[in-house]
């Protein structure tokens, strides 16, 4: 199963909690998972419950915990979740997370992941959002975890640390170490807590998937505000991309031209469907080529790097083909007075409309027989518009 997080007003930690029981995992399932880390029972609570958001139906995850701002370093996180009665994988991915949250931290406050005091993202209620959320992915099935683009909104904070502009400096960092993408949040506030970025980049892929979608979870945030408050989370399967083909296209003007009739040909024997070169003029006067190749979707990664590999280029363009009108095609062997020569058959709606001589048998022709090429391909053609016209026979297909 694969999960996309639908993003309209951000994500925090207890808004992922909200759509995992939501989507059904059970609120003491969560207790349960949380208990197994030893933490003492007395010093945390969560409850859930079901609350309207504007119009919008959404469950609401409380974390409650009673120690506040306890100062933690990393190998204290990492000691409490590697002694918990977790699978490994939980283990593994959680502490990601807190990885990453201290390599952001680390950055803001110009210190080292090891020395970083965890405030905030150190205390309880945090290790129970990140420990939760991700036992909770892999109790539903989510095997992989697609999100949209957070909204990022303006204004100040309250912290340990004193008083920070939002997004918050950690939230930032977060996302800019995997060049993550945003949007302009749709008002003024905290809309993304480093705890909910942290997940985010350590856990899913920024892009809406082709996906069955089979239900939806929905997430509440604390806050009321003028529009629902919510994150939802997408579960559904795989869905085949209905992209069949891409074009890719690159700008070329400091390459051999002698080097193009290889890279054309080493296109087609990859799988490419047709390959062709445009002049144009480039910056500084500069004639330059683009080199365009129209391939399967399934091999658009093979193609890049070959195009990478063979051209000088330093990048390579892709888009995706999202229909293709084709004839049907069939080659056929006809006789002409110089031989036999292959003829493409195009047919449309099984009526054919098209007959074409292959040049390349045509070209092999001539030269066996010392006569013009013109000659040679016009006899060909000739015989090809009988074909079409219906007055010789159908020869069989090759």
């Amino acid at each position: 199963m694969i999960g996309y997080l639908d993003l309209p007003s951000g994500l925090s930690g207890d808004m992922m909690l909200g759509c995992l029981v939501d989507a059904g995992w059970p609120v003491q399932a969560l207790r349960d998972t949380i208990a197994g880390l030893g933490l003492d029972a007395k010093e945390w609570s969560i409850d859930a419950a079901s609350v309207m958001k504007g119009p919008l139906r959404a469950t609401l995850v409380r974390v409650e915990a009673a120690e506040g701002h306890h100062h933690r370093h990393l190998k204290h996180i990492v000691a409490i979740i590697n002694g918990a009665q977790l699978s490994d994988s939980i283990k593994q991915k959680a502490i990601a997370v807190f990885t990453r949250l201290a390599h952001a931290e680390a950055k803001v406050h110009g210190t080292t992941p090891e020395k970083i005091h965890f405030h905030e993202v150190g205390a309880v209620d945090a290790i129970i959002d990140i420990v939760g959320s991700v036992a909770g992915l892999e109790a539903l099935g989510v095997t992989q975890l697609f999100a949209s683009a957070p909204p990022l909104g303006s204004g100040w904070a309250q912290t340990a640390h004193g008083k920070i502009p939002l997004p918050a400096p950690a939230t930032l960092e977060l996302l800019a170490a995997v060049g993550a993408p945003s949007r302009p949040a749709p008002g003024e506030g905290e809309w993304l807590t480093p705890t909910g970025a942290a997940l985010l980049v350590e856990l899913a892929t920024f892009q809406q998937p082709h996906m069955n979608v089979q239900r939806i979870a929905t997430g509440a945030g604390s806050r009321d505000c003028d529009w629902p408050n919510v994150a939802r989370l997408w579960l559904g399967e795989v869905a085949s991309s209905p992209v069949e083909l891409v074009q890719l296209e690159t700008n070329i003007d400091d390459m051999n031209p002698q080097l193009y009739e290889s890279v054309c040909a080493a296109l087609l024997a990859a799988g490419a469907r047709d390959v062709w070169l445009t002049p144009v003029q480039m910056k500084k006067g500069r004639p330059g080529v683009v080199l365009s190749v129209l391939a399967p979707a399934a091999q658009q990664a093979a193609m890049i790097d070959l195009m990478l590999r063979q051209t000088t280029t330093l990048g390579v363009r892709a888009f995706a083909v999202l229909h293709r009108g084709e004839a049907e095609r069939e080659m056929r062997q006809l006789d002409t007075p110089h031989g036999q020569v292959r003829v493409k058959l195009k047919q449309l709606d099984g009526q054919l409309i098209g007959a074409t001589p292959e040049y390349d048998d045509c070209l092999k022709l001539a030269e066996q027989s010392g006569q013009p090429l013109k000659r040679v391909y016009d006899d060909a053609f000739a015989a090809a518009q009988r074909l079409l016209d219906g007055t010789i026979g159908t020869p069989p297909s090759i």
